[in-house]
């Protein structure tokens, strides 16, 4: 295939890697590796029929770097789950850097005000506010005040900004 004969499959085929994490994320609480890996693997021969082999594999590079790196820290603080970060790791593989940054932007928003509607409908609110002052304090918090299946937030904000983007 060309390169614009691939071009109209990128979409679809990220939004089946992000729909197929999200749905396993909400069952099992875990994307799985094989997902992941499988998706970072395709991306490369893909983005090289498109741009070439030294132009595709760069833009492979620096999009799962920027997936990567964007979300590596709040793996790194333990905010959340490495299948999270490998996810938007295979996300920016597919769809570049700049689009990964722009998608982890989006799922950050999505992600933030439904991690706070969990918390207000839990009344975990209080616990919240101590954890947010400690971590001020001493970049250390408290006790959780509960979990989500990040995986959801990062498809909400691809499929977003996919659709969001001409």
């Amino acid at each position: 295939m060309t390169a614009p004969a691939l071009a109209p499959f990128i979409g679809p085929a990220v939004i089946a890697i992000v729909l197929t994490a999200a749905a396993t994320d909400l069952h099992r609480r875990r994307i799985p590796n094989w997902l992941t890996f499988g998706a970072w693997l395709l991306a490369l021969p893909v983005q090289m029929a498109m741009h070439g082999a030294a132009g595709g594999a760069s833009a492979w590079a620096l999009g799962w770097l920027a997936g990567l790196g964007v979300f590596l820290p709040l793996y790194l603080l333990r905010g959340m789950a490495a299948g999270d970060v490998k996810l938007m790791a295979a996300v920016g593989a597919w769809l570049g850097a700049a689009m990964a940054l722009q998608i982890a932007l989006a799922a950050f928003v999505l992600g933030g005000v439904w991690a706070l509607v969990l918390v207000v409908k839990s009344r975990r609110h209080a616990q919240l506010v101590r954890n947010i002052g400690g971590i001020l304090r001493t970049g250390a918090g408290g006790p959780s005040v509960g979990s989500m299946p990040y995986g959801v937030a990062i498809a909400a904000g691809t499929l977003a900004m996919l659709f969001a983007t001409p």
